[in-house]
């Protein structure tokens, strides 16, 4: 990812990404894990992902609003990773896709990535 990327996700979203997210996604635009799983998307995946869930019809009459929520990956099962961005926060959640629930899971993307690379299988976080 280069820095017009990044305009041009940060642009579509409205908002600019999370410093730390934003250097990941500079060095490796996404990271997996060993089954596959994009723990951490690609910058045009964030995008569109956000973009979906944001203005999605079915989601918006679902589910509460995503607006304060910077998704930027899963856990292949369904549940998102976030990070709040109003207020503006370095702490991730976790959206349950069943329950609707945003649950705190970690202080940072460094430990959030420590714990998903380090556990086997889709809830770690559990």
């Amino acid at each position: 990812m280069d820095s017009e990327q990044v305009r041009m996700v940060e642009s579509g979203l409205g908002q600019s990404l999370p410093r730390a997210l934003l250097a990941l996604l500079l060095e490796t635009d996404g990271v997996e894990d060993e089954y596959g799983t994009e723990v951490v998307w690609s910058a045009e995946r964030i995008l569109s992902e956000n973009s979906t869930l944001r203005s999605d019809g079915p989601h918006r009459e679902l589910y509460m609003p995503f607006d304060s929520l910077l998704f930027f990956g899963d856990n292949g099962g369904g549940d998102r990773f976030a990070f709040v961005r109003t207020p503006e926060r370095d702490d991730i959640f976790v959206w349950d896709h069943e329950t609707d629930s945003r649950n705190w899971i970690s202080p940072n993307l460094e430990s959030f990535l420590r714990s998903a690379l380090g556990n086997a299988g889709e809830d770690w976080y559990r």
